[in-house]
């Protein structure tokens, strides 16, 4: 089995001579930055790399009295994880944190799904309650659950979707009676909940979407509830909460990951706490949101980008008909796709992330940029990621196939990121109809300003052919929008949103071009002073937008062609 690795001289040039968060980060200069992330990598490349095969062959196993028992090493890579503090990346030093930009905790995040994305749904899932929790959370409530949160004692999950729901979560029936004490009665059964239920923590700690007494239909009548599955005070653990895993979901991957079916009330009181205002439980979770949203893309980015590494080493050593396979024109053409694929879909999240930097410190303007680029992170990075761990598996021919190289558990594993947090089509009708034509362009048309000015930068520099293609986009891409435009004022949404996937990924295709060639101009500009340590990366860097354009920009004159020359309109025809 090949070694793990991974590209941090990729890593720190989309962070240093890009997006140069160095400048921004207080008290971290580039060199300190460089060992954080360098430190982190170690950890993981030590710690959680090797629990990725044991823990997907021995998965999670439901137990009548204990409940849901995860594999034994991932509660030992988990432990360090915590004590070595790397959980509180991010976080302030009050919470007992070490305060770090979102774009360089994205970049270790990414090294971890990497390794393990199943072992990262716990903290990940956890992360996304508490933030909920400082988000909107009352003092108290702030004060009594973060603190365990943070030391590793108590997880968190987030529990919307029910049976017959589906991403229908207007749909929620579980319901939440109040007490005379300020407390609700939590009833309802919730599916597909990660890490819903574990012997890592000693208390999980859910929000759950219900309704109360007299609630509206659909989504404006869910508030959110904090329902403990231990009851406590004062961090002592007290009587069971009646929070019972019924069910763990048998799956294709992410065997270590605990996946539940939750009753809450089925067998006795199930209290919760009321958090943020009644009837904002939707606008509440949705906090959690762009951030899941953006470890969906991670993970799709960072499964693709450590399965590369992977095969790279193997189409290395494996020799065929007299010569490392390697050399074969099919394997090397195949090979320069998942490297510009991969370090491509890097640079948009590691941007995406910088964006949310700016966001936080008010910046309004990427605020706006980052909600039209959130849909095409999550959808297309794990499109694309679920597609390199495919082609790796067919790299390593009839041995990825069979597990004895641990490839094709990459295709297992990522298949999900496609599907939860909103499948990949629910961010298509996002995009399409909130972020463009919500917006009317607007936000769209800035970035396309921006594209078009990359472009002037980086001509006479050798790349005539790929911005031909790139500029063709831009401009087939504003005739698409313009087509939308047409049936949206005859209310034709029907027709939008049969080609609404495709148009995403026009726009993902034209998105991480620019990303790729933002990077050619970088390298490009820094080859005549570079040592020839340092000249073969930036030589791959042009070569990566050169491959992109090739080999996948150039699909966008299919997929314009299509929407714009043929019926739309899918209502009358029968399957």
């Amino acid at each position: 089995m090949a070694k793990f690795k991974i590209d941090l001289e990729d890593i720190y040039f989309n962070l240093f001579s890009d997006l140069k968060v160095q400048d921004s980060i207080e008290d971290f200069g580039e060199n300190d930055l460089k060992d954080v992330i360098n430190q982190y990598a170690k950890f993981v490349e030590n710690e959680v790399d090797p629990t990725r095969v044991p823990g997907d062959e021995q998965g999670v196993t439901l137990d009548p009295e204990k409940g849901v028992i995860v594999p034994e090493c991932f509660k030992t890579a988990l432990k360090k994880y915590y004590e070595n503090g790397w959980y509180g990346l991010g976080y302030a030093e009050e919470l007992g944190g070490m305060p770090m930009s979102q774009s360089v905790t994205s970049a270790c995040h990414s090294i971890f799904l990497g390794a393990n994305v199943a072992l990262s749904m716990y903290t990940t899932l956890t992360q996304g309650c508490m933030n909920v929790i400082l988000k909107v959370g009352s003092d108290d409530q702030k004060n009594y659950y973060v603190p365990k949160m943070m030391e590793g004692a108590w997880g968190g999950t987030m529990c919307l979707t029910e049976p017959g729901a589906g991403s229908d979560v207007g749909a929620v029936k579980s319901t939440a009676t109040p007490n005379d004490d300020g407390s609700y009665n939590i009833k309802g059964v919730k599916i597909f909940i990660s890490s819903g239920d574990n012997d890592i923590y000693e208390n999980i700690i859910h929000l759950v979407l219900a309704r109360t007494p007299g609630a509206v239909e659909g989504t404006k009548g869910l508030s959110l509830f904090i329902v403990p599955k231990y009851q406590s005070e004062n961090g002592n653990l007290g009587d069971f909460n009646n929070v019972k895993c019924t069910k763990i979901e048998e799956k294709m991957g992410i065997h270590g990951s605990s996946t539940c079916e939750l009753t809450f009330g089925g067998e006795g009181d199930c209290v919760g706490y009321m958090i943020g205002n009644e009837f904002e439980g939707m606008n509440n979770m949705f906090i959690m949101m762009n951030e899941a949203r953006l470890m969906c893309g991670v993970q799709g980015e960072a499964q693709g980008n450590l399965v590369y590494e992977l095969t790279k080493q193997y189409v290395g050593e494996r020799s065929q008909f007299g010569k490392e396979i390697v050399h074969h024109p099919d394997v090397k053409r195949m090979m320069l796709k998942m490297r510009a694929m991969g370090r491509g879909m890097r640079s948009l999240i590691l941007y995406a992330s910088d964006l949310m930097d700016k966001e936080e410190h008010g910046d309004e303007a990427a605020a706006k940029e980052l909600a039209l680029l959130i849909p095409i992170v999550k959808s297309y990075c794990t499109d694309e990621g679920f597609q390199l761990s495919v082609d790796a598996i067919q790299l390593h021919g009839g041995y990825g196939f069979c597990t004895e190289y641990g490839i094709e558990q990459f295709a297992r594993d990522t298949k999900i990121a496609t599907i939860y947090e909103g499948t990949n089509g629910i961010q298509s009708i996002d995009f399409v109809m909130r972020k463009i034509l919500g917006d009317k362009a607007a936000t769209f048309t800035k970035l396309a300003e921006k594209i078009q000015k990359e472009m002037a930068s980086a001509a006479g520099k050798g790349m005539d052919k790929e911005l031909e293609v790139l500029g063709m986009s831009l401009a087939k891409g504003q005739k698409v929008m313009e087509r939308y435009g047409a049936f949206a004022a005859e209310k034709k949404f029907d027709n939008i949103l049969a080609s609404s996937m495709d148009y995403l990924n026009y726009c993902g295709n034209i998105t991480v071009a620019w990303r790729l060639l933002v990077g050619a101009n970088i390298a490009q500009d820094a080859l005549g002073s570079c040592g020839d340590a340092e000249k073969a990366f930036l030589e791959s860097k042009i070569m990566d937008f050169k491959v992109f354009c090739q080999h996948y920009l150039t699909r966008n004159v299919g997929i314009a062609h299509s929407i714009l020359n043929f019926e739309q309109d899918l209502t009358s025809l029968e399957l």
